[in-house]
C-alpha cells in the first residue's frame, strides 16, 4: 500500500508564478446583477460561499506545493480574515491592463492564474472568479500580501471599487511569515439580505473537510466574535482521506468489518491527473460514497465516480468466481451487493479539470474514468489476495446483500401479482384525491385512524389524498430491502406514492407532488416522522433530493376568548397571545392530531393558506447519513450525545 498522498510529479516544474501568468477574459460587472449565478444564492449558503472562495486559492497554493498553512479568522462584526503562507498574489504590472496583477485578480472578472499561464497545474478554481466575486459582494475587502520581503496592501469599496491603489508599505515585519496573502472581507448586507452572521460549525466542516483532502496541510479557524469566549479548532491529517474515513465511521457509530481503511492511489502517465481512494466496509446496510475532484466535492458524482463504481463491481466478481466463493450457476453480485456498508473517499487532481457549471457538482473528465478504473482493478485485487480474512468478511457481507436482495425481488414479485389479482395498485385505506396532477396533489402520511379521520373529514378532497398509517413501522436502518417488502405499514406508502423503491425507484411515476408527514407533536410523533424520513432518504432519495417530501406543522395549543380561537405552535407563540389577551381565555394543550376535529386540522395544518410546514432538504449526504446512523442505529452513547446536544433547538429540517 501506498502512503504518500501527494505526488511530486503534480508540482509545475518551473515554479514560476508572476505578473505575465494573469490573464484577462472580461469584466465584472453583472456579479452583483445577478450573484446567485456565481455563489449559489444570497442566502447562508451563498454567503459561506464566500469564505469557501478564498480558502480555496490558499488550497491551491498548497496544491502547488507552496503552502502549508492557512489560517480564517471570524472577526467582530462578521468580518472574515483568510491568511496563508504561500507565495503571495503577483504584484507586478500585468501587461494587458497594465495594472499590478493583484488588483486585477480583485477586480476583472475571470482573471487568475488558472487558465493555462503556468502558476497552477491543479486548481479547484476552475473559473478564475472566486477572489473578484468575493471583492464584488463585499461592502469592502483589503488584500495584504507579503512578497521578496515587502508588505503590499490594498483595499476595495462599495461591491470591488479601487479606493487605495496598491500600496508597497516597505519591509514586511521579520517576525511574520516570508510570503504570502491576507484577504479580510465584509459581505454587503444589501446583497445577503437575510443575514450576514457566519456560522462557525458550517466553517469548521468545511474546513476539516480541507484538511483531510490535502494530508499534512495546517488549517486553523477561530471564532473571535466573542472576545471572552473566542472557539478554536486546528486540523490536520496526515493521513489525509485515510483519517477521513476513519473519521466518518467513527462520527456515523457504525462497526467496520476489517480495522484497517483500503488505502490505493495512480498518477496517469503524462503526470497531469491523480487519483486516490480510501474506502472500508461497515456493519452498516448502506453505502457512503463521497467524492472529489481538485478538492470541490462533487455533489452529483460524476466520471470518477463511475469508473468506481464499475471497478469495485467487476473486481469483486472476478475475485468471487477466481476462489469459488459463487459457483457456476451463481448470478454475479449486483453493484449494490457489492457496495452495502461501504464508507469511500474517492478525490481526483486534475490539470483541466471539466465542471458542470461553476458550482461544479459533477466531473465530466472522460480520461479520468480509466484512471481510477485501471488503479482499482490492478491495487484492490491484490489486497484481497494478500487479505484472505479482509476479503472473507467483506464477501459474506455481500452475499448475505446478494440473498437478501434475492429475497426482496420475490418479495416485490408477490406485492405486484398480488395487487394485480386485487386489480389495484393503491392500499385500501388511502383516501385519494380527485386530481391526477402531480404538480397540484398532495398527500398527508397520517399516525392512526383517529388523526385519519379527521384528516379525511377536513381535507380538499381535489387535491389532497390522506394514507392513515398503522401497526408497528419498520426502522429501515437495522433492515435491508426485503424486510420493507413484508411491512405492512410501509408497503402501503410505497404503494400509494407509485415510484417504486431502491433500484427500481422512479421519480416520475410518483403520483403526489408534495407528500406530508402528518404526525403529533410529541416524542412519539417525532419517532414516527424519524421513521419515515429514515426510509425515504435510504431507499427513496430523490424523493427528499428533489423537495417533495414536507413536515406538517400541528399546533400545541388553541387559545380561546370571547369565542375567538387562535393557535400557537410554540410554546413562546402561546405566551405572546397570552400577553396580548391579558385575562378571560381558555388554553388547551393538543396531546395528539386525534384530539382536533376536521375544522380545526383543515384550518391550522392543512388549508395552503393558513399552514406551517417545512420542506425537508439534504444539502450534505454525509451529515444526513451520519444523522440517520446515530439516531436509528444500534448505538446507544452516540444517540445520546446527539440529543443532548441538539435537543433545545434541533429541527427535522436536514
Amino acid at each position: 500500500m501506498e502512503e504518500n498522498i501527494y505526488d511530486a510529479s503534480m508540482v509545475n516544474e518551473e515554479n514560476n508564478y508572476d505578473e505575465s501568468q494573469i490573464q484577462v477574459l472580461e469584466g465584472l460587472e453583472a456579479v452583483r446583477k445577478r450573484p446567485g449565478m456565481y455563489i449559489g444564492s444570497t442566502g447562508p449558503k451563498g454567503l459561506h460561499h464566500l469564505v469557501y472562495e478564498i480558502v480555496d486559492n490558499a488550497i491551491d497554493e498548497a496544491l502547488a506545493g507552496f503552502c502549508d498553512k492557512i489560517l480564517v479568522d471570524i472577526l467582530p462584526g462578521n468580518v472574515i480574515r483568510v491568511s496563508d503562507n504561500g507565495r503571495g498574489i503577483p504584484v507586478g504590472i500585468q501587461q494587458t491592463t497594465g495594472l499590478p496583477a493583484v488588483t486585477v485578480v480583485f477586480t476583472i472578472l475571470h482573471a487568475g492564474g488558472k487558465f493555462g499561464g503556468g502558476g497552477y497545474k491543479v486548481s479547484g478554481g476552475l473559473h478564475g472568479v472566486g477572489a473578484s466575486v468575493v471583492n464584488a459582494l463585499s461592502e469592502w475587502l483589503e488584500v495584504e500580501v507579503i512578497s521578496d520581503g515587502q508588505l503590499y496592501y490594498q483595499r476595495f469599496e462599495n461591491g470591488g471599487k479601487d479606493v487605495t491603489g496598491l500600496i508597497n508599505k516597505g519591509k514586511a515585519p521579520e517576525n511574520g511569515k516570508k510570503s504570502g496573502t491576507t484577504i479580510t472581507f465584509k459581505a454587503d448586507p444589501t446583497i445577503f439580505q437575510e443575514t450576514t452572521e457566519y456560522d462557525f460549525e458550517t466553517l469548521q466542516t468545511r474546513l476539516r473537510e480541507q484538511a483531510f483532502l490535502n494530508a499534512g496541510i495546517n488549517i486553523e479557524i477561530t471564532d473571535r466574535r466573542d472576545s471572552e469566549n473566542e472557539v478554536k479548532s486546528e486540523f490536520c491529517y496526515e493521513g489525509g482521506i485515510t483519517s477521513y474515513v476513519d473519521y466518518l465511521n467513527k462520527k456515523r457509530a457504525v462497526e467496520v468489518i476489517h480495522d484497517k481503511v483500503m488505502y490505493f492511489s495512480a498518477v496517469s502517465p503524462d503526470g497531469n491527473s491523480q487519483a486516490e481512494i480510501a474506502m472500508q466496509y461497515t456493519d452498516s446496510f448502506n453505502e457512503l460514497i463521497i467524492s472529489f475532484a481538485n478538492n470541490i466535492h462533487t455533489v452529483d458524482g460524476g466520471t470518477h465516480e463511475e469508473g468506481f463504481r464499475r471497478s469495485l463491481t467487476i473486481v469483486m466478481n472476478k475475485y468471487a468466481r477466481k476462489y469459488n466463493i459463487l459457483k457456476d450457476a451463481d448470478k454475479n453480485l449486483s453493484g449494490e451487493d457489492v457496495r452495502e456498508g461501504i464508507c469511500c473517499i474517492i478525490s481526483v487532481k486534475v490539470k483541466e479539470a471539466e465542471f458542470e457549471g461553476q458550482t461544479k457538482g459533477k466531473l465530466g473528465n472522460t480520461e479520468i474514468t480509466g484512471l481510477v478504473s485501471s488503479m482499482l482493478q490492478d491495487s484492490l485485487m491484490t489486497f484481497l489476495e494478500e487479505n484472505p480474512a479482509v476479503a472473507k468478511a467483506i464477501f459474506e457481507k455481500a452475499m448475505a446483500a446478494s440473498r437478501a436482495r434475492e429475497a426482496a425481488r420475490k418479495a416485490r414479485d408477490l406485492v405486484r401479482r398480488k395487487s394485480a389479482l386485487e386489480g389495484t395498485t393503491l392500499p385500501g385505506k388511502l383516501a385519494d384525491c380527485q386530481s391526477r396532477n402531480a404538480e397540484e396533489t398532495e398527500i398527508y402520511i397520517v399516525e392512526g385512524d383517529s388523526a385519519g379521520g379527521s384528516a379525511k373529514g377536513g381535507r380538499d378532497r381535489k387535491f389532497q389524498a390522506i394514507l392513515p398509517l398503522w401497526g408497528k413501522m419498520l426502522n429501515v436502518e437495522k433492515a435491508r430491502l426485503d424486510k420493507v417488502y413484508s411491512n405492512e405499514k410501509l408497503l402501503p406508502v410505497v404503494m400509494a406514492l407509485g415510484t417504486g423503491l431502491g433500484e427500481d425507484f422512479d421519480l416520475s411515476k410518483l403520483r403526489y407532488g408534495k407528500v406530508i408527514i402528518m404526525a403529533d407533536a410529541d416524542v412519539d410523533g417525532s419517532h414516527i416522522r424519524t421513521l419515515l424520513l429514515t426510509f425515504f432518504y435510504r431507499y427513496m432519495k430523490p424523493l427528499v433530493e428533489e423537495g417533495h417530501v414536507y413536515l406538517a406543522q400541528p399546533p400545541l395549543y388553541r387559545i380561546t376568548k370571547n369565542k375567538k380561537h387562535r393557535y400557537a405552535y410554540s410554546d413562546e407563540q402561546r405566551d405572546r397571545i397570552m400577553a396580548e389577551l391579558q385575562s378571560g381565555y381558555d388554553i388547551q394543550r393538543y396531546k395528539g392530531l386525534g384530539e382536533m376535529d376536521s375544522d380545526q386540522l383543515w384550518e391550522t395544518t392543512m388549508n395552503p393558506d393558513t399552514r406551517l410546514m417545512l420542506r425537508v432538504e439534504v444539502e450534505d449526504a454525509a451529515a444526513a447519513d451520519e444523522i440517520f446512523s446515530v439516531l436509528m442505529g444500534d448505538a446507544v452513547e452516540p444517540r445520546r450525545e446527539f440529543i443532548e446536544k441538539n435537543a433545545i433547538y434541533a429541527n427535522l429540517d436536514v
